[in-house]
This record gives C-alpha cells, sequence and structure tokens, in this order.
C-alpha cells in the first residue's frame, strides 16, 4: 500500500490519504443510521398570556381564608390555635372580629397574656360565648354576687376557666345559694371555683354518699362547709378506697372525719398508708391532722418524742392533737 503526503507551502494544508483497494461489503454501504428530530424548544408565554391563564388568588371571603386568620391571629398571640380548634371546632364558624372582642375583654379583667393562655388551652370554649349575654354576665356574678375581689378574680379564672361559660340564672346563682343556704358557707368567695359545679350531679350524690356510710346528714355538711373541695372529688376513685382503708385498716371512728375532712385530699398510697404503718409499727396513735399534715422529718421527730415519753403498754393510746 502506497502513501502520499502533500504539503504546501499556503495557508491552507491538505491531508490526502489513497483510496482503499479493499471495497466494503455491499450490505454496509447501503446501511445508513437515522437520529431522531431535536425537540423544538418550548415557546416562551407573554406576561399578558401568563397572567391571563394563571389560577385567581383565593377571595378573602372564602372560608379558608377566614380561617386562617383566626388560626394566625390565636397563634400570634402564643395561643395554641391547633389545640384550639381540635378541641372545639365551632371556632370555625366563629368571625376574627369576635375572636378580638373576647381576647381584649379578657386582658380587661386584668388576665395576663400568661392567663389568656392557660385558660384558653384549658377552656377554648371560651372564644365562642357570647360576649354579652354570658361572659359579661357571669364576671359581673363573680364580683357583685359571689363577693370575688378583682384583684383575686385571675386566679379564680386560671383555676377554674369554666366560669365564664356558665349562665347566671341556670347555673351560677342556684350553685350559690346551695352552698350559702344548704351546706352553710358564709363566704363563699374562698371557694369560689365550685360555683361552676352542677347541684345535681355533683353536690348532692357526695352529700348522699356520706350519709350511706354512716354520718348524719347534719355532719356531712359539717364536713363540706369545712372543707368544700370535698365536692370535687371522685367517689369510686378517691373517697369510697380511702374511707375504706380508714375503717378497716386503721380502725378509726367516724367523728376524726367530721372534725379533719381534709383527710381525703392526702395520698393514699403515698402518705396515709406508709405513715399509718409506720405509727402502728411503733404502737402510737396519733390524730390525722398531726400524722397526715407535718412534714416526713417532722412526722419522725413526734413519733420518737411519743415513743420515748409513753410507757410500753401505753403506746397506742398516745393521742396528739394539733
Amino acid at each position: 500500500m502506497q502513501e502520499t503526503l502533500h504539503l504546501s507551502s499556503s495557508t491552507s494544508s491538505s491531508f490526502s490519504l489513497p483510496k482503499p483497494s479493499i471495497s466494503p461489503p455491499k450490505a454496509l454501504k447501503s446501511t445508513t443510521i437515522s437520529f431522531p428530530p431535536h425537540p423544538k424548544p418550548p415557546t416562551p408565554i407573554s406576561p399578558q398570556l401568563s397572567s391571563a391563564t394563571s389560577l385567581p388568588p383565593p377571595p378573602t371571603t372564602s372560608p379558608n381564608f377566614q380561617l386562617q386568620e383566626k388560626l394566625l391571629f390565636l397563634d400570634s398571640l402564643g395561643i395554641d390555635s391547633f389545640h384550639c380548634l381540635t378541641s372545639h371546632p365551632l371556632i370555625i364558624s366563629s368571625s376574627l372580629s369576635d375572636l378580638k372582642s373576647i381576647i381584649d375583654f379578657l386582658y380587661s379583667i386584668n388576665l395576663t397574656i400568661l392567663d389568656i393562655r392557660r385558660v384558653l388551652h384549658m377552656c377554648p370554649d371560651i372564644l365562642t360565648t357570647p360576649l354579652s349575654s354570658i361572659l359579661r354576665p357571669a364576671v359581673t356574678f363573680l364580683l357583685r354576687e359571689a363577693h370575688v375581689t378583682g384583684d383575686n378574680l385571675p386566679f379564680v379564672l386560671r383555676r377554674r376557666p369554666r366560669l365564664l361559660t356558665k349562665s347566671v340564672e341556670q347555673n351560677l346563682r342556684p350553685t350559690l345559694y346551695f352552698l350559702q343556704s344548704t351546706i352553710g358557707i358564709e363566704d363563699v368567695s374562698k371557694c369560689a371555683t365550685l360555683l361552676s359545679c352542677s347541684v345535681e350531679t355533683k353536690f348532692i350524690p357526695r352529700l348522699d354518699y356520706f350519709q350511706r356510710i354512716g354520718f348524719s346528714r347534719r355532719d356531712a355538711k359539717v364536713m363540706f362547709r369545712r372543707f368544700p373541695s370535698l365536692f370535687c372529688y371522685s367517689i369510686e376513685e378517691n373517697l369510697e378506697p380511702k374511707f375504706d382503708y380508714f375503717v378497716v385498716e386503721m380502725g378509726r371512728e367516724l367523728k376524726e372525719l367530721t372534725v379533719f375532712p381534709q383527710y381525703f385530699s392526702f395520698s393514699l398510697e403515698k402518705r396515709i398508708k406508709p405513715r399509718h404503718r409506720m405509727c402502728v409499727e411503733k404502737g402510737v396513735c396519733l390524730s390525722l391532722p398531726v400524722m397526715l399534715k407535718s412534714h416526713e422529718s417532722r412526722f419522725r421527730d413526734r413519733l420518737d418524742v411519743c415513743c420515748s415519753s409513753s410507757m410500753p403498754g401505753e403506746r397506742w393510746r398516745v393521742f396528739e392533737v394539733d
């Protein structure tokens, strides 16, 4: 095979090869490869056409937009809007102006923003409670009829915000009269949180329970008058197990509970049982207030004093009165 190379002094250069002596097969000569055409670039959309075909923004009067506004308003105050909405879906039907009016009202009765967050978390129903027919009359009742002071009102509402959702005529005033006339509580302001409770479903069943277990109606009223929080305790989960232990294990007399109904406010497992067992081991009987109210170190000190100052055969008869 002969190969030639031609160089010229001109600006153009050529590189040539002789034709091959072997011809390719005919099949290869007729074979061609074709590629698909390149896709056409997208046609640019003019700004006028784009704005004409894009979706319009949601109208400000749509329900979704209004709900979003209400939730953003609550969130801006640090209020858990999701909790309020899931716990009380009626917020969907309220207006933003109504929500703002209620928040302003809560501020006007000396609730701080921290108070408002706590109150609405405990009772989101307040957000849909009518302002003129329920909220304002309830506050007026607490101040004028229940004699809750303005300084103490935030404390009462922090503990029992549901008071703001109760009707004066149907709920608050009948409960006030029951506590005053039937139970004999003179200063209801000290237990104003009870005013949101129902006389029929809360108070009467507990009075009946204490009569069933052996107290006279008079003694039962004395117990509730001395310790009104007794109305708040569950019969099945609190009163029954503690009373059974008092009678069966401790073997004590009912008149002690009449004098000290606060017994039911102490934990059965963490306070009543351990201290009673320690008294039994030492052979000492302490009064209920001394046994339960004292701090642990003071309780042990009194127990040691009783053991050292009493005759061995007389220890069980030591009975202190605080």
